[in-house]
């Protein structure tokens, strides 16, 4: 059985910057979709990021230009920097993993999931 962890989280002013990690086991290192959703405090889960096996990217649109996906398989990790965090972006930040044929930023796709980690983004 597999699992992923995260790290990274922090606490930051706007316009500052976060790095996100998340450490895949088990079979999920090797899944075909990876990524990164958020959720902020009385608001639904977003999808920020994902990444492919073979590293195809996709973002949201909101984040798009400030973010970047990245996936390490030599260490089964799959990172998020964070640039340019504006106000309202702090929330609990998960990573996911499925193993489908098909990636998209759907919640409902994604079997696997971690605990989480705090981002806050304060002025």
């Amino acid at each position: 059985q597999g699992h992923l962890v995260e790290s990274g989280g922090g606490s930051v002013q706007p316009g500052g910057s976060l790095r996100l990690s998340c450490v895949a086991s088990g079979y999920i290192h090797s899944s075909n979709c990876m990524a990164w959703f958020r959720q902020a405090p009385g608001e639904e889960r977003e999808g920020v990021a994902y990444m492919t096996e073979v590293g195809t990217a996709r973002y949201a649109s909101s984040v798009q230009g400030r973010f970047t996906i990245s996936r390490d398989k030599s260490k089964n990790t799959l990172d998020l920097q964070m640039n340019s965090l504006k106000l309202g972006e702090s929330a609990i930040y998960d990573c996911a993993a499925h193993d489908n044929a098909v990636c998209h930023l759907r919640e409902d796709l994604f079997s696997d999931w971690g605990e989480g980690t705090q981002a806050t983004v304060h002025s």
